[in-house]
């Protein structure tokens, strides 16, 4: 007789192995057979035991403990065990069982925090295949269950790594759940937090299973890092730090995906090493300009500080090397998209710098003053290009675009080199001053074939803006390692004097390398200086190298300082500058020879102010002599001559009360009165050559040198400069006397011929006298100036000689009688005369 028993339909939902066949439900039979129970396996019986009736109930915890101790204590049934719930899972998620799902993945759980032995590796692989049947489903609360498994799975430390196994679903999986637009915002946000903890986790178990090189390939990075900024875009709305990277609360991790994406991110890079650095960088790069976030670059900056303060110190050099690849690869861009990179690129170096560079300080400089030409070609090709209307405002404004690009650049340059020891920046102004187009010469390495004149003067401003934040805070011990030749032959260069901000740029290079003591701020300001003890001068003394430095290059920059102060186009900031330079010399490189050619450049100023040869204007004129006046007064009460401050006094005293236009207070300020001429005015008002040597030489110094005009040095480039050359300025300066300020005393240049006249004309003596005269100030002449200027005086006779002779042989010299007939030019007509061969006539030795 068999026995039955009548089950509730909620048992239905518990597998059974045996039924009876052919009874239908809502009833089950079950046969009492003590033999067939008993062939099931153990492992079955306990996992089935875990589950309840009703799901609602949850995990059997008795039956799990039992499960658990089974487990530990026969480790090699646990592949067996997760096939098993793997199984019953399965089934459970195809029939939407999301209760038994939960208690499954609890058992699952705790299985795996109770179990740590080599047998764990087949179980685990029956975990990964259950945790990917519940994202694959597309219920957000199993994705989200499967999700803070997969979590806690990662966090568990193994033995040994298993290299067989890969997370390739799992990357694709969770950069997928990353881009969630479920309708519902809150499940939205759910589902991306969730994707976001499970990429946290994929790097963390990867980095723990020392299998680096799988997570760090490519093809996942491309998909972790997109994901992983998609959901930082977002940061603007929240207050998010800016900085080394630090804990938050775990409360802002799962309610702000913005937070936690950030977060999840510095942890990569924080993992990452020297060969996978590169690897997560450049998706960063692609999901910029697809998502077109350089214009404006916030977030771009945001991300790449993000970056820097991240990886480890010594691979900051990697992420520059791919800004300025990326910087190469967008040249033909819109400009705010190039100035958006370099902004970025200032970023990076900013904080590069306090840690390692690397060996890309020179492909920094290289790349950013190749696109700084490439911006000042686009520019001229713009307003070459430009036309009438609408043209012309996109021009203006793409001009105005290249603009903001060439100053983020030369703010970038400024940066990175202020930062960079004192023997990488030497280098760095010599490559800078390399790339400076300088006209007659091939010594630069930039090319400007396709710029024209216009963009030869914008990069040639470009580059000294650059040079000049480089040289920012530059402190040399000696003159000759901040100035060495090579680099002040081409700073001082004709071609760098044709614009008056050239002229400016080179004077500021100049100071930052010379003011050694910080005392430019002191001078700030053409000014007559009451007390420049008040000023609080800080000097030391002039060191050996600075004395060989001057005798060397003193001429160099006197000439640069006089050429510089007569050009047509100064403003008030080129005197102050020139102002400046001087009181510079004085200060760092002055000795007592300096100081007398120093004194002798004024004096040369102030004659070719009052002679006026080159035919400046009025305000030019007083410009300069308003800087003289300045000068002298700063270097008088330098070097402490009481004779020679009052002789400047006086002079200055007298100029307030006559003629206030002399003075730097009055002819640089608004609506001066300027006289008509110079020639009448008073030699009171003049500062004078004997009477400065008559007050020098009572205390010591050396004044033969004084009665010497100062003559500016000739060089090559004079020759070959499109500028006006100086030749004809030193034949006139060598003919000035000592004194030529006007007077009256000044002999007439008409005089009556008289019989008296005429005896001293005859008279023999007197012309002796005259000759020998001559003679004694050549020689005195030639003992007593310096070398430079002799040779500068030789050198502008014997050119002048040169071309006279070149005219005589032109006009004299014709080419020799031709039977194919000579060239002749009759009445304006060309005309050919052929010459019989037995009329010409040949030299002896051409005929036998």
């Amino acid at each position: 007789m068999k026995d039955y028993v009548q089950v509730p339909a909620a048992e239905l939902e518990k597998p059974y192995e045996f039924t009876s066949p052919g009874e239908s439900a809502p009833f089950l039979y079950l046969r009492v057979c003590c033999c067939c129970s008993a062939l099931r396996p153990r492992y079955k019986r306990l996992v089935d035991n875990i589950f309840p009736e009703d799901p609602k109930d949850g995990l059997v915890k008795a039956d799990m403990e039992k499960l658990t101790f089974y487990a530990v204590s026969a480790p090699e049934k646990l592949d067996r065990i997760g096939s098993y719930l793997a199984e019953r899972l399965s089934r459970d998620v195809v029939r939407h069982r999301s209760g038994y799902v939960l208690i499954a993945m609890e058992a699952l759980d705790q299985l795996l925090m109770a179990c740590h032995s080599q047998s764990i590796k087949p179980f685990v692989e029956s975990f990964l295949h259950m945790v990917a049947k519940l994202l694959e489903s597309g219920e957000p609360k199993l994705q989200v269950l499967g999700t803070n498994s997969f979590v806690k799975f990662a966090n568990i430390e193994e033995d040994t790594p298993s290299y067989h196994r890969r997370y390739d679903f799992f990357v694709s999986r969770f950069s997928a759940m990353c881009h969630s637009c479920h309708s519902d915002p809150e499940i939205r946000t759910e589902i991306r937090i969730a994707g976001i903890r499970g990429i946290q986790g994929v790097v963390r178990k990867t980095v723990n299973d020392e299998l680096r090189a799988t997570i760090w390939e490519p093809q996942h990075m491309d998909k972790i890092v997109p994901s992983l900024l998609f959901n930082m875009q977002k940061i603007e709305e929240v207050d998010s730090r800016i900085g080394p990277p630090s804990s938050p609360s775990a409360t802002d991790k799962e309610e702000n995906p913005a937070m936690l994406a950030e977060n999840c991110f510095r942890e990569l890079l924080g993992r990452a090493t020297f060969g996978n650095m590169n690897n997560a960088v450049r998706p960063v790069f692609a999901h910029l300009d697809h998502h077109k976030l350089w214009d404006p670059n916030e977030f771009a900056v945001h991300c790449f500080k993000i970056i820097m303060y991240s990886i480890q110190a010594q691979y900051s050099h990697h992420v520059i090397q791919e800004i300025l690849g990326h910087l190469d690869a967008c040249k033909k861009d819109s400009p705010r998209v190039r100035a958006g990179i370099i902004q970025v690129l200032l970023e990076a170096v900013a904080i590069a710098a306090k840690g390692s560079i690397g060996p890309t300080v020179l492909e920094v400089f290289n790349t950013l003053l190749k696109h700084l030409r490439l911006s000042v070609e686009f520019e001229a090709n713009d307003l070459q290009g430009g036309s009438v209307g609408s043209v012309t405002l996109n021009a203006s404004s793409k001009d105005n675009d290249e603009k903001i690009v060439q100053n983020a650049i030369i703010q970038t340059i400024g940066f990175f080199g202020s930062n960079l020891p004192d023997y990488q920046r030497s280098e760095i102004m010599m490559f800078i001053m390399g790339k400076v187009p300088v006209f007659g010469t091939s010594t630069h390495t930039l090319d400007i074939s396709q710029l024209g004149d216009l963009g030869t003067r914008r990069i040639q401003i470009m580059l000294l803006r650059s040079l000049l934040m480089v040289t920012s805070g530059y402190k040399a011990k000696t003159i000759v390692t901040a100035l060495p030749g090579s680099f002040l032959d081409p700073l001082l260069s004709p071609s760098l004097m044709e614009d008056y901000e050239l002229r400016q740029l080179v004077l500021e290079v100049m100071h930052n390398l010379m003011d050694r003591h910080d005392n430019r701020a002191k001078l700030r300001g053409i000014r007559i200086i009451p007390d420049v003890a008040d000023l609080k001068i800080k000097r030391e003394k002039i060191c050996r190298q600075d004395t060989s430095f001057m005798k060397k290059n003193g001429q160099q920059l006197y000439r640069h300082i006089y050429l510089g102060c007569k050009e047509e186009d100064n403003v008030q900031k080129n005197y102050e500058l020139l102002y400046t330079s001087l009181a510079l010399i004085t200060i760092e490189l002055a000795n007592e020879e300096v100081v007398i050619d120093l004194i002798r450049l004024a004096i040369a100023l102030q004659d070719s102010a009052i002679i006026n040869e080159d035919n400046l204007p009025m305000f030019h004129r007083c410009g300069i002599m308003a800087l003289v006046a300045a000068y002298l007064n700063f270097v008088s009460q330098m070097i402490a001559v009481p004779a020679f401050c009052q002789h400047v006094s006086k002079v200055i005293e007298i100029r307030t009360m006559e003629a206030p236009y002399f003075l730097p207070e009055h002819i640089f300020r608004d609506k001066c009165l300027l006289p008509k001429s110079l020639e009448k005015h008073d030699k009171n008002l003049y500062f004078l050559t004997n009477k400065i040597a008559e007050s020098l030489g009572g205390s010591g110094y050396s004044v033969e040198r004084l009665s010497v005009p100062y003559v500016p040095q000739v060089t090559d480039e004079d020759r070959l400069s499109r500028r006006k050359s100086i030749v004809d300025t030193v034949s006139i300066q060598v003919d000035i006397l000592p004194n030529t300020i006007p007077s009256d005393d000044v002999v007439s240049n008409t005089e009556e011929i008289t019989f008296e006249t005429l005896k001293k004309a005859i008279d023999t003596n007197g012309m002796e006298e005259q000759e020998k005269e001559k003679r004694r100030l050549v020689i005195e002449k030639f003992q007593k100036a310096p070398f430079e200027e002799i040779a500068a005086q030789c050198e502008s006779k014997a050119n002048l000689l040169h071309d006279r002779l070149a005219q005589i042989l032109e006009l004299t010299i014709r080419p020799p009688p031709s039977p194919s007939g000579t060239l002749t030019i009759t009445s304006g007509h060309a005309q050919y005369q052929s010459v019989p061969v037995y009329e010409m006539k040949f030299p002896d030795l051409c005929v036998y």
